[in-house]
C-alpha cells in the first residue's frame, strides 16, 4: 500500500471537525502569491513559448545548463523514469517516500530498499532522495557523482533541496545515466498547481517527453510556475523564514521530550514514545501529523503558515 502524508480527509473522517491544519506533508504553508492569470491560460493550449519560457527561468534558479522537462509535479516524473529501460534491479537508499519503490514494481523492477549509500552500487537503477523524506540525510554533489559511475542510472529526487542549493547535483547534470528530479509545489507552497522538473540528458529527457506528450503542463502552471521562479527575493526571504521556525518546532519538540530524527527547511522528524498516541493527541485538536509504517516512534510535522497556527500548535503539544 502506497502510504502518504496529505490524507486530510482520512483525518477528518476518523477524527470529525472542518478546521484542520495539515502538518502531514513538507509542502510550505505560507504559499507564494498567484500572480494574475490571463484568460488563454484556461482557454488555450500551452504554448512552445510559454513552455521555453518556464524552462530558461527553471535553468537559472536552479543553475543548470543539462535539457530539463516540466512536467506535473515530480510524481510524473516518478512514474515515468522506470519506463527508461529494461526492468532489472533497482536499489532505493531508504527509509524514503515510497513512491519511488512502487512506481518501480509496478513497471517489473527488482527492488531493494537499503540503509547505507555504499549498498547502492551495483544497481541497474538506482534512487537517492536529497535531501532524504523524513531523516533529512543528505549527500554531497562528488559523492553522488561517484556514485553514478557505479550504476546504471541513478535518480536524484531533489524534491526538498531548495533550501539547501549547495546539494543540488543540477549544474553538474548532462552525463548519461543521471536523471534530477526538483519539485515546484513543496517550497512554493502551491502543490495544487502540479508542476515538476526533470533534468538529464539528452536522450533520457527526449525519452521523457514523448512519454509525456505534448502538453504535460497546463498553461497557469506555466506562467505561475515563470513568475515565481524568477523571484529571487521571496524565495530568499523564505529560506530564512524556515530555518528559524524550524529551530522554533524543535525546540517546541525538545520540550516534550521528543528527540530530532532529523529534517529540512520545510518538515520535522522526531522519535517519540509512542508514534501514533501522539498523532491521536494532535488530531483531537484537529491537527494532522504524520507517522510511518516502519516505526512506531516516528512522526513527521510540517511547519505551520501563520501565528495563529503556531498557537495552536503549541497548545495541541501541551495539551
Amino acid at each position: 500500500m502506497r502510504d502518504h502524508g496529505g490524507n486530510i480527509d482520512g483525518a477528518i473522517a476518523r477524527f470529525g471537525g472542518k478546521d484542520w491544519i495539515d502538518l502531514s506533508t513538507g509542502i510550505n504553508r505560507v504559499a507564494y502569491p498567484v500572480p494574475p492569470l490571463q484568460p488563454e491560460d484556461w482557454t488555450m493550449l500551452p504554448t512552445q513559448t510559454a513552455k521555453q519560457a518556464l524552462l530558461d527561468v527553471a535553468a537559472k534558479t536552479y543553475h543548470c545548463t543539462a535539457p530539463m522537462l516540466a512536467v506535473a509535479g515530480a510524481q510524473a516524473a516518478i512514474q515515468m523514469i522506470p519506463h527508461l529501460a529494461k526492468p532489472g534491479r533497482a536499489r532505493v537508499l531508504g527509509p524514503t517516500y515510497n513512491e519511488h519503490a512502487a512506481s518501480l514494481r509496478a513497471a517489473g523492477w527488482k527492488v531493494e530498499q537499503v540503509s547505507q549509500f555504499g549498498q547502492l552500487a551495483g544497481a541497474d537503477l538506482a534512487i537517492v532522495v536529497n535531501p532524504n523524506n523524513p531523516d533529512g540525510r543528505s549527500y554531497a554533489p562528488a559523492d553522488l557523482l561517484a556514485l553514478a559511475g557505479q550504476v546504471g542510472r541513478l535518480v536524484v529526487d531533489e524534491s526538498f533541496a531548495d533550501a539547501q542549493p549547495a546539494l543540488s547535483l543540477a549544474p553538474q547534470a548532462g552525463q548519461p545515466g543521471l536523471l534530477i528530479l526538483r519539485s515546484f509545489g513543496k517550497f512554493y507552497g502551491l502543490a495544487g498547481v502540479r508542476l515538476g522538473f526533470v533534468i538529464g540528458c539528452t536522450e533520457d529527457i527526449r525519452a521523457l517527453a514523448e512519454m509525456s506528450g505534448p502538453w504535460p503542463v497546463n498553461g497557469a502552471a506555466l506562467r505561475i510556475g515563470a513568475v515565481a521562479l524568477a523571484d529571487t527575493a521571496w524565495a530568499e526571504a523564505t529560506v530564512r523564514r524556515l530555518q528559524t521556525e524550524a529551530a522554533e518546532l524543535d525546540a517546541m519538540a525538545a520540550r516534550l521530550g521528543w528527540q530530532l530524527v532529523g529534517g529540512c527547511e520545510l518538515f520535522r522528524s522526531y522519535e517519540t514514545p509512542d508514534a501514533e498516541s501522539a498523532q491521536i493527541r494532535l488530531a483531537k485538536q484537529q491537527i494532522w501529523s504524520r507517522i510511518f509504517p516502519y516505526s512506531n516512534r516516528w512522526l513527521r510535522l510540517g511547519l505551520p503558515g501563520s501565528p495563529d497556527e503556531w498557537a495552536r500548535l503549541g497548545r495541541a503539544m501541551e495539551a
